[in-house]
């Protein structure tokens, strides 16, 4: 995909249109690099209208993923957002940037980490436990049970297990009932973990920046009509329900990146 030169946005064949993809279990297999397929089925599809991803980890993570030795993954899209859209690449170039704890606050956010990790110190079962139990991020927190330092392996120990004693689901019930009135909304996404960020910072925060594009200044003046959005969580309680079902969007459940391939191929004629 290196020196390929696409359309100015304005130009794409399919106009006022533009698809949003998750990362984890959309683009790439959970945590796994992209494929060169799926990379060359997105170069084709970005030749005929705009694209993007939106995913709840930071850039750095996403480029381990989806960049490449000659392409960072913010070349390969049109538009990136991070963190949900927190954190948002346009073109290649960095725009606006919101956090999660100067919404929140110190004293608020110390309570929940000890409630978390006290949780976690009492919690019975766990097939492993590896360290990095909550991650901080710019626009929210992460929370595993297993911890983000576990193998694949373990990944996937702890995803049988998480099915059948609903560890995650338990766990968000039990923060829910201590801080009735924080304002966080909780969305298990991936493998192991679940996010926690405030009300309406899930992943159709990112819409409003699509959505600037037909008014602020700078920006293409396209009204994209058309937003479809593609992610393997699409169930209620799932990091990608919230924009699967927005009004706004066009959503597609996916199975895996085998199954986005197909459907991106079948609805756009690649």
């Amino acid at each position: 995909m290196s020196g390929i030169i696409y359309p100015d946005l304005k130009d794409r064949p399919v106009k006022e249109t533009i698809c949003l993809f998750d990362v984890d279990g959309t683009l790439t297999p959970a945590r796994l690099s992209v494929s060169k397929e799926m990379l060359q089925t997105l170069s084709d599809l970005r030749k005929k209208c705009a694209i993007g991803f939106v995913g709840g980890s930071d850039l750095v993570k996403q480029e381990e993923q989806l960049g490449q030795p000659s392409l960072p993954a913010t070349a390969l899209f049109d538009f990136c957002f991070s963190e949900n859209g927190l954190t948002f690449y346009r073109e290649g170039e960095k725009m606006a940037s919101h956090s999660f704890i100067q919404w929140l606050g110190e004293e608020k956010y110390q309570k929940l980490a000890r409630f978390v990790l006290r949780y976690l110190s009492e919690l019975e079962g766990l097939p492993r436990m590896r360290g990095t139990f909550i991650e901080f991020r710019n626009g929210m927190v992460n929370i595993s049970p297993v911890g983000r330092n576990a193998s694949k392996a373990e990944r996937d120990e702890f995803e049988a297990w998480d099915k059948k004693s609903k560890c995650r689901e338990n766990m968000i019930a039990a923060i829910k009932k201590e801080f009735p009135d924080i304002g966080l909304t909780f969305s298990i996404g991936g493998q192991i973990s679940f996010d926690v960020f405030p009300h309406g910072w899930d992943k159709t925060y990112c819409l409003q920046h699509v959505e600037a594009e037909a008014s602020e200044a700078g920006r293409s003046g396209i009204h994209y009509k058309n937003i479809h959005f593609f992610g393997d969580k699409a169930f209620e309680g799932g990091n990608d329900w919230e924009i699967y079902q927005d009004s706004r969007t066009i959503g597609h459940a996916v199975k895996g990146p085998e199954d986005t391939m197909a459907q991106i191929k079948k609805l756009f004629d690649i």
